[in-house]
């Protein structure tokens, strides 16, 4: 199955999140062909998480796992050092009250 580019990916999921009132922000623009994308959710009260895709052993499947969580700063701490390894890297940054995401809906796997 071919893969789609990560430019392509980040705005679809963009798009997904504009349908949903959800605001989002490309923080750190990667690699438009193979890079990783990381997605932070902001809850807009100091705390925040941070997503990526990993591959699961288990059933073979990417899937999107906590990368970290809790107060914003630490999270963003965490995007640095990210970034630090791979310069290639996509950030998002969702911003939503009650937590809304979407990577869990079909299609953002």
């Amino acid at each position: 199955m071919p893969r789609l580019t990560a430019r392509f990916w980040v705005d679809a999921y963009l798009a997904r999140l504009r349908m949903f009132d959800i605001p989002a922000f490309v923080v750190a623009h990667g690699d438009d062909t193979g890079g990783a994308v990381l997605v932070k959710l902001a809850t807009l009260d100091g705390n925040a998480i941070v997503f990526q895709r990993s591959f699961d052993l288990m059933s073979g499947e990417r899937v999107w796992v906590e990368l970290s969580a809790g107060p914003e700063r630490d999270v963003d701490d965490a995007i640095t050092r990210q970034r630090g390894f791979d310069p290639d890297i996509w950030v998002i940054e969702v911003e939503d009250r009650a937590g809304r995401h979407l990577l869990d809906q079909e299609g953002l796997g």
